[in-house]
């Protein structure tokens, strides 16, 4: 295997990698900022108040977008079926 093509599996791999976590943290992290704010301004330190609605948030987001994600891994799993002789030879 050439080094071009090993960055190049590489680089997919990394891509995939990236948008599929930040797919699920990123609302996460907002809902997370709204509640740390809100906690913030009304002095509750609740630590159950932070935790729900991100798990809420977070269960909603892998529920809507769990098929855009299954599609994603698998649109990686057949390209890399497909560059196997490419890698191999």
């Amino acid at each position: 295997m050439s080094p071009e093509v090993f960055l190049d599996v590489f680089s997919q791999a990394l891509k995939v990698i990236v948008i599929m976590v930040s797919f699920i943290i990123v609302p996460s992290l907002l809902v997370g900022l709204v509640v740390a704010v809100f906690q913030a301004a009304t002095s509750i330190n609740e630590q159950t108040l932070s935790f729900l609605p991100r798990l809420l948030v977070t269960l909603a987001v892998v529920g809507l977008g769990g098929h855009f994600l299954v599609e994603m891994v698998m649109d990686f799993t057949l390209e890399m079926y497909r560059r196997i002789p490419e890698v191999v030879g």
